[in-house]
């Protein structure tokens, strides 16, 4: 017999099937008193759901965006529970729970759920870390984003719950649970990101390497073949009390500066005005086009350091063109646990939006936003137009990949502090210097003098000097620089000089005031250390020149960017060329071309050639392929830039791969024709035929097939009225009679002996309308003679291919 208890708990359930918000005035009390009270506290109604749950279940589904079997701390994730058709589902709860965690605390929940659609989804009123729906109705699927934890919270699991007319699903293993781990580090254990204090000791220096994979081959939807680039990329080595961007954040002027119109002028502003909270300002160099073969273009890269208290590196870049997309690193922590400084870190990078443009295309208008949206990660699931999207939900192949390697430490000992940055820069470089590590493989010319320092004033400057390199005897050893940098400032200049005033670096330059004609444009730097005298600087901060961006101003004159940097020049020695591009920002007003040069080429001298082996030119473009369809191959060369005195060139000088175009069209093949038949009549006029078979059905947009009957008119002599009736009657019953003859033979010794068989069935639809579908046709046993052995006597079917095309 059921307790009062039982019938009250079946009662609230099922008013929690009518009504998913009403359940949260209840709680499920067929559980233990001790288990409720604890249960009381927190989220007890979907704790006490877990007993009303159908194991094994597959109609409903549980899905992470891209499948994953680990999470990235702190990285964003789609989460989607999906009902197979015709399934449906009423009500639903998400939850994220700490692997082995009853769900009964706050810190048993782990992670953060976002909601996408108000109007299908919110946080429960007794439970503020689950999500369920806002109104009970019948749908087929939700999504929410949920936010990883930090690093070492461990393993996850989220959990959904599904009410379906009666029944309540809720499983602890299968459809509806995702497990996932924390995803482990690579290159060492580093702190949590960000570490609100770091123990290493002294100063680091890195190196940063920004490698380019978004191409038209990577990524094919949509790809824009034209001004595809990266902008130039700006960062910083910084504090925690310092944020360049984050994922949740709002863009600031500098990021939706870069984010739309890729110039960092801005965002290298706001970095300058942080003070002490920054260690190192990070720039690199845009790309033209946004992909190239490293044989063609070496990767940007940039060195910064880190020290105890600015341990933290983020940069950014925008996708171009792009609304507002972008790619980078957030408060990378390079400070690890042990106290030390991580030795490498390696990134794949997935575009992320700014919140400030509402394009969904990569040359989407441009669609300012009213309401600024936080920044987030790009999904596939975001717009169907949108170049990543996938209706599977997979994850978006990576755009870049971004390397960060330790090349030089400085004061293990805790108690040496150095007194600036510049001292730390230059006293690695001076240890760098110490050791000549140049192989013997390598002859090189003597160094030339230090060159002028290219401060004239106090500020900070460099001097250089060079060598050649005559020959190189092992080309399988590389032969280190053959430039060499120092540190330096202008005459009577010493960072001892307590009178000395002290300047930045220049700001970069601010864009130009006019869009068309003749401007002016500005820059300027700030005192980074008054005289201790009380004396006031004289050197000027500001700095102004002329610029012109558009030479005509007419209706038909076109809005253009400012050029670019000029790339290095093409030659390592002697005479070169090199190279600058703009973009069109603004067709002409009147629909005419833009007759605005977006290419400028000139020459660049680099120093003298001297004979190096094996110094080779670029590859050239490749062939075309050598068929015109089908398996084909193609080809490239390249050429010696100087003639080789020590050894011959082991380097090939061609290559050649395999190419496959279309399918070759294959044409109707068809019989010869058969002898013409008898006249059909004996006497007057009457007509023969002749005949023809397909041999070979016609493929991949070949000949068609020709016809397969022909017919001729035939007069063999004039017919008396009686004598023609008499003669056709006759010709008809001999030429029945014949036939029959003919069948029956040919029922008896065709490939079918004892068996009559039915004509051949049309040939079935296509199972692929692309990429190689099959067809079959049947031929049928119409009759079997007592002869017939089962055997030799049985059905038939044909099967060939169709659609062979590419999809």
């Amino acid at each position: 017999m059921m307790t009062e208890t039982g019938l009250q708990s079946r009662f609230i359930l099922l008013l929690c099937l009518i009504s998913i918000a009403a359940c949260n005035m209840f709680a499920f009390t067929e559980e233990p008193s001790e288990r409720a009270g604890k249960g009381d506290g927190y989220c007890s109604r979907i704790l006490r759901a877990q007993s009303n749950r159908k194991e094994g279940n597959s109609e409903f589904r549980l899905r992470v965006e891209g499948d994953p079997e680990s999470y990235q701390p702190g990285s964003t994730y789609r989460v989607t529970l999906i009902a197979s058709n015709p399934s449906y589902f009423r009500g639903f709860t998400l939850i994220a729970l700490k692997e082995g965690a009853e769900g009964d605390r706050e810190e048993d929940y782990i992670g953060n759920f976002q909601i996408i659609d108000e109007e299908e989804t919110q946080f429960m009123t007794n439970c503020p870390p689950a999500v369920t729906e806002s109104t009970p109705r019948r749908r087929t699927s939700i999504q929410v984003f949920w936010t990883a934890p930090h690093s070492g919270s461990g393993c996850v699991s989220i959990k959904a719950s599904i009410v379906q007319k009666r029944i309540i699903n809720f499983q602890d293993e299968g459809s509806l649970t995702k497990r996932m781990c924390e995803k482990e580090s690579l290159y060492g254990d580093t702190t949590d990101k960000p570490l609100l204090s770091c123990c290493a000791c002294g100063t680091a220096k890195y190196r940063v390497t920004f490698y380019g994979n978004w191409s038209e081959k990577s990524h094919p939807k949509d790809y824009p073949r034209r001004a595809n680039h990266w902008s130039a990329i700006i960062g910083a080595s910084h504090s925690e009390k310092y944020v360049l961007w984050e994922y949740g954040g709002f863009a600031s002027d500098g990021i939706k500066q870069i984010a739309e119109l890729g110039s960092p002028v801005k965002m290298e502003e706001e970095i300058r005005q942080k003070g002490d909270d920054v260690l190192t300002v990070i720039k690199m160099k845009a790309q033209w086009p946004a992909w190239q073969p490293l044989n063609v273009r070496a990767p940007p890269s940039a060195e910064f350091s880190v020290d105890q208290s600015r341990h933290l590196m983020s940069f950014l870049t925008m996708l171009g063109p792009s609304p507002d997309w972008n790619v980078g690193l957030s408060a990378e922590d390079l400070c690890t646990k042990e106290c030390g400084w991580v030795q490498r870190v390696v990134q794949d990078l997935i575009p992320w939006d700014a919140g400030t443009d509402s394009g969904v295309t990569y040359e989407s208008p441009n669609k300012p936003i009213v309401t600024q949206d936080k920044i987030r990660p790009l999904t596939s699931l975001d717009h169907p137009q949108s170049p990543f999207y996938d209706p599977e939900g997979g994850a978006i192949t990576p755009v870049a990949r971004v390397i960060v390697e330790r090349i030089a430490r400085k004061g293990e000992q805790c108690n040496i502090v150095p007194d600036n940055v510049d001292d730390i820069v230059a006293d690695i470089a001076q240890e760098e210097k110490e050791e000549d590590d140049t192989p013997e493989t390598c002859i090189y010319s003597n160094w030339s003098p230090w060159s002028a320092c290219s401060s004239a004033t106090c500020e900070k400057g460099k001097r250089m000097r060079q060598r050649m390199l005559k020959a190189q005897l092992d080309l399988s050893v590389p032969c280190p620089h053959t430039q060499d940098f120092e540190p330096c400032m202008g005459p009577g200049c010493s960072d001892e000089d307590a009178s000395t005033c002290m300047l930045s670096e220049w700001i970069s330059w601010s864009p130009c005031s006019l869009t068309c004609g003749m401007g002016t444009r500005s820059r300027e730097r700030y005192v980074k250390q008054f005289p201790d005298d009380g004396s006031v600087c004289t050197q000027p901060t500001e700095d102004t020149e002329n610029c012109v961006v558009n030479e005509e101003c007419s209706p038909s004159s076109c809005l253009v960017t400012e050029w670019g940097e000029w790339d290095v020049c093409s030659a390592t020695c002697g005479l070169g060329m090199k190279r600058r591009e703009r973009m069109v920002k603004m067709p002409p007003a009147d629909g005419s071309i833009c007759g605005a040069e977006v290419l400028e080429v000139e020459k660049c001298m680099m120093p003298e050639c001297h004979t190096i082996p094996c110094m080779l030119t670029p590859w050239s473009d490749w062939s075309d392929c050598s068929v015109t369809c089908g398996k084909g191959s193609r080809t490239r060369q390249r050429m010696l830039k100087s003639s080789v005195e020590l050894g011959e060139c082991t380097e090939d000088l061609e290559q050649v791969e395999k190419c496959m175009l279309p399918e070759c069209p294959i044409d109707c093949v068809m019989s010869d024709w058969t002898e013409w038949s008898e006249c059909n009549k004996s006497c007057g006029k009457g007509h023969t035929i002749r005949t023809r078979m397909v041999k070979l059905e016609p493929q991949f947009g070949g000949d068609p097939c020709a016809e397969t009957i022909q017919r001729k008119k035939c007069k063999i002599r004039k017919c008396n009225r009686g004598q023609a009736n008499s003669d056709e009657k006759k010709r008809r019953k001999e030429q029945r009679e014949k036939r029959r003859s003919k069948q029956g033979r040919a029922e008896v010794t065709s490939e079918h002996p004892g068996c009559k068989m039915r004509p051949w069935s049309s040939w079935t639809e296509c199972t692929k309308l692309c990429g190689g579908g099959i067809q079959e046709r049947l031929m049928t046993v119409k009759q079997r003679f007592k002869t017939a052995q089962l055997s030799s006597c049985k059905d038939r079917k044909e099967i060939r291919a169709c659609n062979v095309h590419p999809c």
